[in-house]
């Protein structure tokens, strides 16, 4: 590695030709006159050239150190601009977070409002996501839809998910109430494109057969799947931590209690080692609440 001069000479030679005064250079620094005066005549001593003209009252520059001043005045403006980014930058107190559509509109909204009320001076950004999580590096923490048999090492669970089945308040087969799954054979079903598994699971534990599972109403959407359950256009089965605020503002009704293990979980990538204050906080938020989602 090259030789170079120690960074105090060179923060010292700076203030003082600016200055023209070791004295002056000394209380911008916050040191003594002796050591800028030595500071610099370390710097000429490495460099083999003079820097100032040591007048009996001031300081003047050399043509080699009139030269040299602009190096190096650009250069630590250089580290200043630098340091100054990275210290702002892990003190920000701002949180971007990724999540799936899904999820994002129906559990993460109370969940940011309740740390917006301890918490009013953190920003949070959100980046709803479908099927895919954003590009690397743009969020400080991601939440994602993973397989049991996929999940990256690590992610954590958020919750134990479930399905489970739901239609609206009013929702009739053959002009009686859906309240028995004997009646989803007469159904009008609603189907999530990509995650047909959810109504085989449904099926296999009721111990239902022979249901075409290709007609009905479908949308690669899970909201949109549900705002068609609300019109009263069918049953779905889909994650019951997603159906929650639906039952919750009697939007929509469980017509019988089911309990299937959901292979598709939501899952929290852990803070980055550079992350911030903030980010931690938000990070341990998200896992104390989810610990009351009750699926």
């Amino acid at each position: 590695m090259m030789n170079l001069p120690h960074l105090s000479f060179l923060r010292s030679f700076e203030a003082a030709a600016r200055r023209l005064s070791f004295t002056s250079a000394a209380e911008e620094l916050n040191c003594t006159q002796s050591a800028v005066s030595n500071h610099v005549r370390s710097l000429e001593e490495f460099i083999g050239r003079p820097l100032f003209v040591r007048h009996p009252r001031s300081l003047s520059l050399t043509d080699v150190g009139a030269a040299y001043l602009p190096s190096v005045r650009h250069a630590l403006q250089e580290i200043d601009q630098a340091t100054q980014s990275l210290t702002l930058q892990s003190h920000k107190r701002e949180v971007v977070i990724s999540c799936p559509v899904s999820l994002a509109e129906s559990w993460l909204p109370p969940v940011i409002q309740g740390f917006r009320v301890q918490h009013p001076d953190i920003d949070l950004t959100l980046h709803g996501t479908v099927w895919t999580d954003v590009q690397d590096a743009v969020s400080d923490i991601s939440i994602t839809i993973c397989h049991r048999d996929d999940v990256p090492a690590d992610r954590q669970s958020l919750w134990d998910e479930r399905l489970t089945i739901v239609c609206a308040t009013d929702y009739r087969v053959k002009g009686a109430r859906l309240e028995r799954c004997q009646q989803l054979a007469d159904a009008d079903l609603i189907h999530v494109l990509g995650r047909p598994a959810y109504w085989d699971l449904v099926l296999a534990q009721l111990g239902i057969t022979g249901l075409d599972l290709n007609c009905g109403q479908r949308s690669n959407v899970t909201n949109l799947s549900l705002a068609l359950a609300c019109q009263g256009l069918g049953c779905v089965a889909l994650p019951r931590s997603l159906v929650i605020p639906y039952l919750e503002r009697g939007l929509l009704r469980e017509p019988f209690e089911i309990t299937v293990a959901s292979p598709w979980g939501y899952y929290i990538s852990p803070p980055g080692k550079a992350a911030t204050p903030s980010v931690k906080l938000f990070h341990a938020w998200l896992l104390q609440t989810a610990e009351q989602v009750a699926c």
